[in-house]
């Protein structure tokens, strides 16, 4: 397999044995060229990470091939990256031109609003785009379990929200579902609302609280999108506030949700750079092969790259 290193002329340092990687979920932005507000003027101080201002420069693709040296990278998808919303659609033009340029991503999770009066036609123009294959628009959620929503406007109760929706089926593109855990549950009721969307739970449904109380929540939701068969979910993103990346607590977290899910409906994922504020590439990535040790090399090469091949619809051309 031909790695997106060698593809760009760079010497890949990957072991001879290596799994083969379709990282499914990362970001890039040139600040010079679009705008994006969580990078540049409002901060957040309530960042799920903590601290991030060392996120708060480029990341381009240089950058990228350069930290994934080590990794035998064949593919890639790319989430939407909080680009100003006026500058959505500008956001996949410019990842059509890093794909003509370097060979990735090979797919584009893109934006667009589910409940504003142009969201029929901002989907449209989206699905129009030769590498986009699903939208991730994140929908309104409260700030702690204790607070209840359900129904305001945004959420994924609306009314509005729901017709939006009901459009990713009609254009066949897939949903990348970001929420707390305590909304996982409400996203399996939207799952089964339309079955024949196909959807990835991002950032392994972030198992934020590793108390015994909310381990006992997050799987309750994992199991409740499990149900529903058009659910995958992104092994990414085990990173903790304040707190440093710890492999035997995390291999926890991946075991479970691959219990709960399946190898079938897994898929690696980065999560860089944003995840680099607690752990290197390599770290996350040889974390995660390691954790999935034990199981079939077959097991362990779909995980890493089938699932998301086939989930995404990429043509890598890597073989």
């Amino acid at each position: 397999m031909i790695t997106l290193h060698e593809r760009n002329g760079m010497a890949n340092l990957a072991a001879e044995d290596a799994l083969p990687v379709v990282d499914a979920h990362h970001h890039l932005w040139d600040l010079a060229s679009g705008h994006y507000p969580w990078l540049q003027e409002d901060y957040h101080q309530e960042f799920f990470l903590g601290d991030y201002r060392e996120l708060c420069s480029d990341f381009l693709p240089e950058q990228f091939l350069a930290l994934t040296r080590r990794q035998r990278l064949v593919g890639t998808v790319h989430v939407e990256a909080e680009r100003a919303r006026d500058e959505q659609l500008a956001e996949t033009l410019w990842l059509e031109q890093v794909h003509a340029r370097f060979g990735f991503p090979n797919a584009i999770v893109a934006h667009a609003w589910f409940d504003r009066d142009d969201s029929a036609e901002r989907l449209a123009e989206q699905a129009a785009r030769p590498l986009v294959r699903g939208i991730r628009s994140k929908p309104v959620t409260s700030a702690t379990p204790d607070v209840a929503i359900a129904g305001a406007p945004g959420t994924m109760q609306d009314p509005k929200w729901l017709e939006g929706f009901s459009q990713l089926a009609r254009h066949g593109l897939s949903w990348d579902l970001r929420v707390p855990p305590w909304h996982l549950a409400e996203a399996a009721e939207v799952a089964a609302m339309f079955p024949q969307v196909k959807i990835a739970l991002n950032h392994t449904g972030f198992a934020w609280d590793r108390s015994p109380e909310g381990m006992s929540r997050w799987r309750h939701g994992l199991e409740a999108l499990a149900a529903q068969p058009n659910v995958h979910i992104k092994l990414s993103e085990f990173g903790l506030k304040d707190s440093p990346w710890r492999y035997e607590e995390n291999r926890l977290v991946v075991l479970a949700a691959l219990e709960i899910f399946g190898a079938g409906r897994c898929m690696f994922a980065s999560n860089f750079p944003v995840a680099s504020l607690r752990a290197s590439y390599d770290t996350l990535a040889n974390g995660v092969a390691k954790m999935l040790a034990p199981l079939d090399r077959s097991v362990q090469e779909a995980i890493f790259a089938g699932n998301a091949t086939r989930f995404y619809r990429l043509d890598t051309q890597h073989e």
